[in-house]
């Protein structure tokens, strides 16, 4: 943050002198610091029509209908809707004229001297950006790092703040808006895991992207979208689920993208503790795997993401480079078993000491890390080009002084080689396919999904030239 950023008192006085903005605030549980702000700079009475806060449950439900949740998405839309629909119906034909109506809302709780709930809340505004015209919203998922009640109170109110002042002032710039977030806070202390644009002012807005950026900006180290590109709260999909996850640049998709989802799942179900259970298949991709020529290419990025779609799994993007920390964060939301998807390549990096010189404890602090709650790797053949030799988790060589380590994994079947795999696929290599779907080579569709290929054709997507590119 740069010192010319308007502090929190700033952006609150600023709302409040400015005539053209009037509206709702309405809170549920422990966000009652957002209003306070505008109270406490003076001359709310120019902002505020009306401040409400439905902290009892059953007075709650009276308002905005009864809600199995009462920190969820669908609370905070009841919200939203009440009041704006009351706003307009009271204050359009006196002030609509001249007068941009916002609404905002959260419902959240924080940490608690009687309970040991999640510290978390949504938050979101309604608003115009014209008077009378239609309005948007901006929803958002928090999660609060804070160890005492009081700084967590304080963390959201300044987050209310910038939200509302994101929105009114910079509302049609997604950009802006993501970088006023977290004025005067940090990661440490917040976290913005969702956050979805919606409305007439939004409509090219794609929220794949927004994700993206969330991770990219340090708003957050995770976000997650469906299939269909629904954005989604990362817990709620992990939440008590076993979980199967497989790491790639995906670019494109390949069958073997697709087998060693296949035959690691097949393996999986087999887990004693998995049995029976809803297994979620998730395809991750880091920053890193993100990275191309130096750079991450948002065109790209969706590219990637509308391929992903066809596979029918949801799409984890991270800032977790290292797996134990991307275990580390599953692990917080379920203690059901968790199997990491790779290849031979991957898994002897997994060995390769250099990577682990920042911790005190080396590789063994990181895969003690890593292999806590049973959890497995699944590990894909790889082919040596050259030689032919196919390189499986059974035969792979470690340093010499990894060895033991290693025979004590695959004993204990922490690490497991995939069986049955179709070799036909080994030859298959995701860097070839795309070269030859950029340079309009011929043959790159036997390499991947029948509907991967339709896609690639149809959008012209990952720089498709189309075979009469060639010469």
């Amino acid at each position: 943050m740069t010192d010319d950023r308007p502090d929190t008192h700033q952006k609150a006085l600023q709302i409040n002198l400015d005539p053209t903005k009037y509206g709702v605030f309405a809170e549920i549980g422990a966000g009652q610091e957002v209003a306070r702000w505008f109270f406490r700079v003076g001359g709310a009475s120019g902002t505020i029509a009306k401040s409400i806060s439905a902290y009892d449950m059953i007075v709650s439900d009276a308002i905005y209908g009864h809600n199995d949740r009462y920190v969820s998405k669908a609370r905070l839309l009841a919200m939203l809707e009440r009041e704006y629909a009351l706003l307009v119906e009271r204050l359009a034909t006196k002030r609509g004229a001249t007068t941009k109506f916002f609404v905002f809302a959260d419902t959240v709780t924080a940490k608690s001297y009687s309970r040991r709930d999640e510290t978390h809340g949504w938050m979101g505004i309604r608003f115009q950006t014209v008077p009378g015209g239609p309005p948007n919203d901006i929803l958002m998922h928090v999660r609060m790092w804070d160890r005492e009640n009081l700084q967590q109170q304080e963390a959201i109110g300044i987050l209310g703040v910038n939200l509302v002042h994101a929105a009114l002032y910079n509302g049609s710039d997604t950009s802006e808006v993501l970088q006023g977030l977290i004025d005067n806070l940090s990661i440490a202390r917040i976290e913005v895991d969702v956050i979805q644009f919606e409305g007439p002012t939004f409509e090219q807005v794609d929220n794949r992207l927004i994700s993206l950026q969330l991770v990219e900006r340090g708003l957050t180290n995770a976000a997650m979208f469906t299939p269909d590109g629904e954005i989604v709260q990362p817990a709620e999909q992990l939440y008590k689920r076993p979980v199967l996850v497989e790491r790639g640049s995906f670019r494109p998709p390949t069958k073997v993208t697709v087998d060693m989802i296949r035959y690691a799942q097949a393996q999986f179900v087999q887990e004693p503790n998995v049995g029976g259970e809803d297994v979620l298949v998730v395809m991750e991709m880091t920053l890193k795997n993100l990275n191309v020529e130096g750079k991450i290419n948002h065109r790209d990025f969706i590219d990637r993401a509308e391929l992903l779609g066809t596979l029918g799994h949801p799409v984890l993007i991270t800032n977790y480079g290292e797996f134990f920390r991307l275990a580390g964060y599953m692990f917080r939301y379920t203690k059901l078993p968790i199997g990491i998807v790779m290849g031979v390549p991957t898994l002897k990096e997994l060995f390769d000491e250099k990577y682990y010189a920042e911790l005190d404890g080396g590789i063994l602090e990181s895969f003690g890390r890593l292999f806590r709650n049973e959890l497995k790797l699944f590990v894909y053949p790889y082919k040596d080009i050259k030689s032919g030799a196919i390189i499986t988790a059974g035969n792979l060589r470690v340093a010499p002084n990894l060895q033991h380590l290693y025979r004590h994994l695959m004993e204990n079947h922490h690490i497991q080689g995939m069986r049955d795999i179709d070799e036909a696929n080994l030859n298959i290599f995701s860097r070839d396919a795309l070269k030859q779907i950029q340079t309009g080579q011929p043959g790159w569709e036997s390499a991947v999904p029948v509907q991967v290929a339709e896609m690639i054709k149809q959008r012209n997507l990952l720089g498709y030239k189309g075979t009469e590119a060639v010469a």
